[in-house]
């Protein structure tokens, strides 16, 4: 195919098709190493194709860099073929720019509030049908409370039991060094019986059903959400959180106290080991102190922010899971973030009790 520059215009003649295209892409290399023309003449161009306009818009991109570069003498039929394949009319994306330092910082504080009024938008929906199905069953599967109660109560109680123990034990045998140096034995009882009802049962618990029982929430509406199953819900008219949400809410208000008293119950054990062996005191001593120096607000207190921990954990559990997106990857994400956002919220809670319960 001939081809050259005279008076800075590029002249194309013949064929420019995939079997031309290497042919004329090496004279153009060999005329362009002397002259750089702005204009390219397609008047003698007489059969174009795909192969063809890609290599004009390649020829376009590589002079227009040089310079202003325009096309003349185009016959309507090889116009009509440039407009169809030509990638010279697709605009460019522009990159986003990077945000700066306290731009970051205000996405963040958006996107937290977003989430936490979704949160708060669940949680006001799980709320509102738990108090429904105390009164109306409707909704929701036969027998899922005795289901849900296993599953988030007596199956927790063996871990439970293990690090109640421990916890008691290392904290009395920690505590009674300093005791017996100072001659006060006997207030080892106090020290358990107030710091276990008031705050390391509770804490302790929660920390162990938002690992154990919130991740296996999580995971669960995850894999419902993944595999349409809440999908399928809705379309028979069924609310997934009063179908699915609601019989673990009311589950584990029901077993979270009972799970606390049983975590306090153990360490006690643990604790009265310590107390009896190292430290002398005998069985009665230890258990008539640890009654007496509780009070009923103490337990209260103990079994209250239990029930505000439960219900915590719940609620971001299930959040996590409705808003999982993707497969498996999504569904473990979900999974984590809700371990991570219960135990960090349970926390919270545990200090804004210990402020209120002075």
């Amino acid at each position: 195919m001939p081809c050259r520059i005279v008076n800075n215009t590029l002249y194309l003649e013949g064929n420019l098709t995939k079997e031309t295209v290497p042919e004329v892409l090496y004279r153009i290399n060999t005329l362009l190493k002397n002259q750089s023309p702005n204009t390219i003449d397609l008047s003698g161009i007489s059969n174009l194709d795909s192969a063809g306009v890609a290599f004009l818009d390649e020829l376009h991109n590589r002079l227009a860099a040089e310079g202003l570069l325009m096309f003349q003498g185009v016959q309507p039929q090889i116009q009509e073929v440039i407009d169809t394949f030509t990638s010279l009319k697709i605009e460019t994306p522009t990159p986003a720019r990077k945000m700066g330092f306290f731009e970051k910082i205000g996405d963040s504080v958006i996107l937290a509030a977003q989430n936490f009024y979704q949160v708060m938008m669940l949680a006001s929906e799980v709320f509102y049908w738990s108090l429904i199905g105390i009164f109306n069953r409707k909704g929701q599967r036969k027998g899922s409370f005795i289901i849900q109660c296993s599953l988030l109560g007596s199956q927790a109680l063996p871990i439970l039991a293990l690090l109640s123990f421990i916890v008691g034990f290392i904290l009395a045998l920690q505590a009674s060094v300093q005791l017996a140096n100072f001659g006060a034995n006997v207030f080892i009882a106090d020290l358990m019986a107030f710091s276990m009802v008031r705050e390391i049962a509770p804490l302790i618990t929660a920390i162990i059903v938002a690992g154990r029982s919130g991740s296996a929430i999580a995971s669960e509406i995850a894999t419902m959400q993944v595999t349409e199953e809440i999908d399928a819900l809705k379309i028979m008219a069924l609310s997934p959180v009063r179908y699915v949400v609601v019989p673990k809410f009311h589950a584990i208000t029901v077993v979270m106290p009972i799970l606390v008293m049983f975590s306090i119950l153990v360490s006690e054990i643990g604790g009265g080991i310590i107390a009896i062996d190292y430290l002398d005191l005998s069985v009665y001593t230890f258990v008539q102190r640890s009654i007496d120096v509780l009070s009923m607000k103490d337990i209260v207190t103990s079994f209250g922010k239990s029930i505000v921990f439960a219900w915590t954990i719940v609620v971001i559990g299930a959040y996590c899971g409705f808003e999982v997106k993707g497969g498996a990857e999504g569904v473990g994400k979900a999974t984590t973030s809700s371990v991570v956002a219960s135990i960090f919220a349970v926390i919270i809670w545990d200090a804004i009790f210990s402020l209120l319960y002075l």
